[in-house]
């Protein structure tokens, strides 16, 4: 099957599961599509998260992509539900690792860094009480964090501020895993190495994402066979040079899109 995989955020930041994707899954081509003019999403309401889930959708199967990640963990707890039960096309979701910190952590303390649409979502509790009975869920909203990615500001002081501001009282707390829930906070993870004790987990689902995703290809009979070099495009309707920055391929395309 020949057709790309359609990836959407609400930002730059899914970028960082398109990366796993493409490393796991290399025959494939890929299409990325960045609403970086809506960001974040963490801010708005369901209603108008389902609609610019269902625009990003659109814009991916006019493109004739075969599966679709919704590689926001906002657009996944308010918008995935309704995408499954109106297109035919597999989507693939992303929320918060919890289950795996519940696995690693030994204080019974996990801290949750994510957009306030996440943590007020009923998946995002759904999940926690089905996997972290027993533990203390310490969370907190990314504020500004998204809005700081999104404009190249990755280092600095203005960020590093407002991490500690956020994790110092977890740590406090006697927190021992932090659940990045949103994908753009992997691109903090060499900041926030900078700024917690060494022994503190830093989980984000990138992986299993990537592993879900090939999982259900395969399923659906949808794989590519080629062995060609695959195409992958990334669309914006912000400044591409962030993009461009941090998905540091050659090979890869970019486009501004006014979307």
């Amino acid at each position: 099957m020949q057709k790309p995989i359609g990836i959407f955020d609400s930002g730059v930041g899914g970028t960082s599961i398109w990366k796993e994707v493409a490393k796991m899954l290399p025959r494939e081509n890929t299409i990325y599509l960045a609403d970086s003019a809506n960001a974040p999403y963490g801010e708005k309401s369901k209603e108008e998260i389902q609609r610019l889930s269902i625009k990003n959708t659109e814009f991916l199967l006019g493109r004739g992509c075969k599966i679709i990640l919704v590689a926001c963990n906002t657009a996944t707890t308010n918008a995935i539900d309704y995408l499954r039960s109106h297109y035919d096309v597999p989507f693939i979701g992303i929320e918060p690792a919890i289950k795996p910190a519940a696995l690693h952590t030994k204080t019974k303390k996990i801290g949750v860094l994510a957009t306030k649409g996440t943590l007020s979502s009923s998946l995002f509790h759904n999940t926690s009480k089905l996997y972290a009975e027993g533990i203390t869920i310490l969370e907190q909203e990314g504020k500004r964090l998204v809005e700081l990615i999104e404009a190249g500001k990755i280092q600095s002081d203005e960020m590093k501020e407002l991490l500690i501001g956020f994790l110092q009282p977890m740590l406090d707390q006697n927190m021992d895993c932090l659940v990045l829930g949103c994908t753009h906070y992997p691109y903090l993870i060499p900041v926030l190495k900078d700024i917690l004790p060494e022994h503190i987990n830093i989980i984000d689902s990138g992986e299993a994402v990537a592993r879900q995703t090939k999982a259900i290809l395969e399923q659906n009979s949808l794989l590519s066979d080629r062995n060609v070099q695959p195409e992958h495009i990334f669309y914006t309707n912000a400044n591409i040079a962030v993009i461009e920055d941090l998905i540091d391929r050659p090979s890869a395309k970019v486009f501004y899109l006014d979307f």
